[in-house]
């Protein structure tokens, strides 16, 4: 598998002129999830770079949900080594995005895949911050869908080392690692790769289509901006503002989160939409605008996301599902700290559909039927209590 996280810095055109097609990414024979742990592991550490500050947004998920279903119209332009090449010299490698093997939950062996998309309110490398959304994608391993859960910020959990607190205190106390430690321990479920993106990559991504259409519940004003119920076409500036906005609503952080929501809907379909993918030069424009700004773990290597890309290439946007982990309203802690109270009878069939790889069921959500396939070319084969 191509990884343009060991590539040197004085080799500026190494990937652009390689041979172009499958074989160059090394996806004619894919690993299972096993065999990529043991490689990365056997590889030895990565290229890094520093890590910025990031606010969540689906960027990875995109290319999941997509499928990049023009993969090899792209292998044909000669575009993959291009774009390859840009993810590797522009994504930053998160130092360190996972807690120690001995603290996590076993691989699955199922083939789904659980990806945690993280966004903070830090200032700067190294500084500390919390942590202001979060997500988790869930990939099933038949392809037929993605199930995106949003994560409340203030949901009070067992944040291992610490007791209880907010979830979002993970990240000040521990970075990465520990709120991955914390989402594993609270879900029972592995998680696979971490991806984020700063303030300034959301806005580029959002301008690179051209603005995004988003369904609003609600009309509401927010940093001098008007949105109306219905649908709000966002330039990036707009569009950062209305997934952050809060204090306009009674429920808060509640109708952010669907907020949130309904702009990744509005992502997905935007890009495939506009024919993005359809054509290099977009996608060039694109890819380019996010990966500046774009901060993943180590295994998440553009030759890993075109693989996932590829088996996931039968899916569109209606696909999307989207929904909050269950709350049962708010709380007070002994200290003063107003919090989201999880709903621990609902956590465990979501443990256990989690677990099952049957989100879809859980969900009450009926399979995509199977699209017409990608582009003929070479592609790679196919509970304990909370606290």
């Amino acid at each position: 598998m191509l990884d343009d996280t060991t590539r040197s810095d004085d080799e500026p055109g190494r990937g652009v002129d390689e041979p172009d097609g499958f074989g160059a990414l090394g996806l004619t024979e894919p690993l299972t999830r096993r065999e990529a742990l043991d490689r990365e592991g056997a590889a030895g550490p990565p290229r890094r770079r520093p890590r910025r500050r990031a606010v969540v947004v689906l960027a990875w998920i995109v290319a999941v949900v997509v499928g990049l279903p023009t993969t090899a119209a792209l292998v044909a332009a000669g575009y993959v080594g291009h774009l390859a090449s840009t993810y590797g010299d522009r994504t930053t490698t998160i130092e360190q995005a996972f807690p120690a093997e001995a603290d996590r939950p076993a691989v699955a062996e199922t083939g789904a895949l659980n990806v945690l998309l993280l966004g903070s309110d830090t200032r700067g490398p190294g500084a500390s911050g919390r942590s202001d959304s979060m997500m988790l994608a869930h990939l099933p391993a038949d392809r037929s869908g993605v199930q995106v859960m949003s994560i409340m910020r203030d949901s009070w959990v067992d944040v291992p080392g610490h007791g209880m607190a907010k979830i979002n205190a993970a990240y000040s106390w521990g970075g990465v690692p520990l709120t991955v430690q914390t989402v594993e321990q609270l879900l029972q479920v592995r998680i696979d790769h971490v991806a984020e993106i700063d303030f300034a990559g959301f806005e580029a991504m959002t301008d690179a289509l051209g603005g995004v259409d988003v369904v609003s519940e609600k009309a509401f004003e927010s940093r001098g901006h008007q949105f109306v119920a219905g649908t709000n076409h966002l330039d990036g500036r707009r569009a950062l503002d209305f997934v952050r906005a809060r204090y306009p609503f009674a429920d808060a952080d509640h109708q952010r989160v669907r907020n949130q929501q309904a702009f990744v809907r509005g992502l997905v379909d935007g890009v495939v939409s506009r024919g993005t993918l359809t054509s290099p030069g977009r996608v060039s424009q694109f890819v380019g605008a996010v990966t500046e700004h774009l901060s993943v773990d180590p295994g998440l290597t553009f030759g890993r996301l075109v693989e996932l890309g590829w088996s996931a290439r039968s899916l569109s946007p209606s696909s999307v599902t989207t929904f909050t982990m269950p709350t049962t309203g708010g709380g007070t802690s002994p200290d003063g700290q107003s919090y989201v109270a999880l709903d621990v009878d609902a956590l465990y069939p979501l443990r256990a559909a989690l677990q099952a790889d049957t989100m879809g069921a859980y969900l009450g959500v009926a399979p995509e039927p199977a699209l017409e396939p990608a582009p003929p070319g070479p592609a790679p084969a196919e509970p304990a209590p909370v606290g």
